[in-house]
């Protein structure tokens, strides 16, 4: 026996593989389940941390018998995921909860349950590798690209990552589903949870007004140079880059540029106006030993379903600024940004603004 691992069982395939490699691994599993927080979609599409995903972890755990834990944690997905994320879109943001969970919650109370419980490694169904290199760990990209989680991962607190491991970082995702098909897992052909786990219907102002009990005054939609072109819904509707849903009338395609929350206004512009080369990135987190003060030469990504591009990176204070080689679209306030030595995670933060 190699020694004793916690397997985080979301009641997804990926996770439930998972579970079986490690255990097949030789290593002595517990699978554990964090509840989060209820709700399937008005679609009825499953998101994650439904009740019926407990079930179908249960039900895994119990065809590999292994024990099996379900931790309450609703209170503190609600105050450090769900409260950020409604703060940042009334400051004009666009945040991703998921990242803010991981960073946040699952893998610091996964350590220290880990600790409580004995284990000696954390385990999960993201698709990402951790490499070992004597006494040296490094974070990085899954080999099935299409696949590749690890930019929802940057912020993994170093000290954590040797205790780590992603079994499906090697593997693509027919071969996950193959696995459970031929265990008979209950969730063999689940389908991947969509969108934001507490997003009843893809509708995120909506949520917005139900959650805080307050509505968000309309206001104007201006150009660049500030006309008037109509009436907003309230700010916390509009992210960069939107097309859609903005109500109007015009003689040509206009997306939202930026939000002006003092002014209460909506910027739109020319999809040429979205692109831009340079901006700076806040709440830092390095797997490493971050960047020096001079220029660093790194690919950075901006969106997790866009590709990384070539830029220098400067710090700029307790910031640093990112500059593109060549202008990239919709780089928007909110998002993370992260950066990449070839396929090593180096690290990353969250955009504070860009410069035009």
């Amino acid at each position: 026996m190699k020694g004793k691992a916690l397997v985080a069982m979301s009641g997804g395939v990926d996770s439930s593989v998972a579970a079986y490699l490690t255990k097949a691994a030789g290593w002595e599993v517990v699978g554990v389940t964090m509840k989060l927080f209820s709700g399937e979609g008005a679609d009825g599409v499953s998101k994650c941390c439904s009740l019926d995903d407990v079930e179908d972890a249960k039900s895994v755990a119990r065809r590999l018998s292994v024990p099996h834990y379900v931790f309450n944690l609703t209170d503190r997905f609600r105050s450090e995921v769900m409260d950020r994320f409604v703060s940042d879109y009334e400051k004009g943001r666009t945040p991703n909860p998921c990242i803010e969970c991981n960073r946040r919650l699952k893998f610091g109370e996964l350590f220290r349950r880990a600790r409580e419980l004995g284990c000696d490694r954390i385990v999960t169904g993201h698709y990402a590798r951790v490499v070992r290199d004597g006494e040296r760990c490094f974070l990085k990209k899954a080999v099935d690209p299409a696949k590749d989680q690890s930019y929802v991962l940057y912020s993994l607190p170093r000290e954590v990552i040797p205790f780590v491991d992603f079994p499906l970082g090697g593997m693509s995702k027919d071969e996950v589903r193959g696995i459970a098909s031929e265990l008979g897992f209950v969730n063999a052909e689940k389908r991947d949870s969509q969108d934001i786990c507490f997003i009843p219907n893809g509708k995120y102002g909506d949520f917005i007004e139900s959650y805080t009990g307050r509505t968000y005054p309309p206001g104007d939609f201006v150009d660049r140079g500030g006309k008037v072109l109509g009436a907003h819904r309230g700010i916390i509707r509009y992210t960069t880059g939107q097309r859609r849903g903005l109500g109007l009338a015009l003689p040509e395609p206009l997306y939202v540029c930026g939000v002006d929350v003092e002014r209460n206004r909506v910027i739109l512009g020319r999809d040429g106006d979205l692109y831009s080369r340079a901006f700076y990135v806040g709440d830092l987190s390095f797997t490493g030993d971050g960047i020096g003060e001079g220029p660093v030469r790194l690919k950075v990504k901006v969106r997790y379903r866009q590709p990384e591009k070539d830029a220098t990176l400067r710090r700029a204070g307790d910031a640093v600024r990112v500059e593109f080689d060549e202008p990239v679209r919709a780089i928007t306030p909110g998002q993370a940004a992260v950066f990449y030595d070839g396929d090593t995670v180096v690290g990353g933060g969250t955009i504070t603004e860009r410069e035009e």
